[in-house]
């Protein structure tokens, strides 16, 4: 199964689900992420997963236009920019949005933007889960 998430930056929400979509699926998948106009991949997403042993620091943020030449089984967007913006990716795939707030957005102390990163971690984690167990 193939597998791309769009978000508008590919730096934090797209990262994240990236990484927990494939601890849930195993290696038997192919998961990708993209983004409309990707930036840097966000410092804390990175320290996030790394706080449950996932280690994204050599993911990079990238276009529809970077990813391999396959077709996908599912598009999902994780923003409401992608699904409203989202580029034709060729194929039968199956296309589902499920939006998550965006953490990078919140303001505060370094522990109120710690805890809305893990908080946006845990909510995806959820959904990756859920989503595996219905297939």
């Amino acid at each position: 199964m193939n597998i791309v998430i769009l978000c508008r930056a590919n730096s934090c929400r797209s990262q994240l689900a990236e990484a927990l979509f494939r601890k849930h699926l195993g290696n038997n998948h192919n998961v990708f992420s993209a983004g409309l106009e990707p930036e840097e991949v966000n410092a804390n997403a990175v320290k996030t997963m790394a706080e449950i042993g996932i280690d994204i620091s050599n993911h990079t943020s990238k276009t529809v236009d970077d990813l391999p030449n396959i077709e996908f089984d599912y598009v999902i967007t994780v923003c409401n920019s992608a699904k409203e913006r989202c580029p034709v990716i060729p194929g039968n795939h199956k296309s589902i949005h499920h939006w998550f707030p965006d953490p990078s957005k919140v303001k505060g102390t370094e522990e109120e933007i710690a805890t809305a990163f893990a908080s946006v971690r845990d909510e995806i984690d959820e959904y990756a889960r859920e989503f595996v167990s219905n297939l």
